[in-house]
């Protein structure tokens, strides 16, 4: 595949990423964006549907996955990379959503800001923007 043919492939998948974050309100079910945005350390938690609201966060990981591993694939077009990161994001998911699920079972004030980065983690690429440096430097390395 050539270069130029890449960039676009991964500026597409980008803008996809984007999308979905731009589009959040209206594609999943998600009572903790507004929460989030106000004074959260000072107010309750919102009221949720515990399983729709696992399932909607589950959806979102895994499109964000998917997209992910294909930027991945396009930057490096290396089949061991993307099974390295597959796994990468599997395990981080089952042990993100146990804790996602704690703190929205048991929610506490003071738990709360280490609850909105873990739902960050979730809900947001952030494990591509450690992964692309990381799988960068092992290639050059190599």
């Amino acid at each position: 595949m050539s270069r130029p043919i890449r960039y676009i492939g991964i500026f597409i998948l980008i803008v996809l990423l984007a999308l979905i974050r731009g589009f959040e309100d209206e594609l999943f079910y998600d009572p903790y964006l507004l929460f989030f945005q106000n004074d959260f350390l000072y107010i309750d938690s919102p009221r949720r549907e515990v399983a729709k609201l696992v399932a909607f966060t589950s959806l979102r990981y895994v499109m964000n996955t998917i997209l992910s591993l294909g930027i991945i694939y396009l930057a490096f077009m290396d089949r061991g990379m993307v099974k390295f990161s597959g796994l990468i994001y599997t395990v981080a998911y089952i042990v993100l959503l146990i804790l996602f699920l704690y703190f929205v079972i048991n929610p506490r004030q003071e738990d709360y800001y280490l609850f909105f980065n873990i739902r960050r983690f979730l809900i947001q690429p952030l494990i591509l923007i450690f992964l692309l440096p990381a799988l960068y430097y092992y290639r050059i390395k190599r």
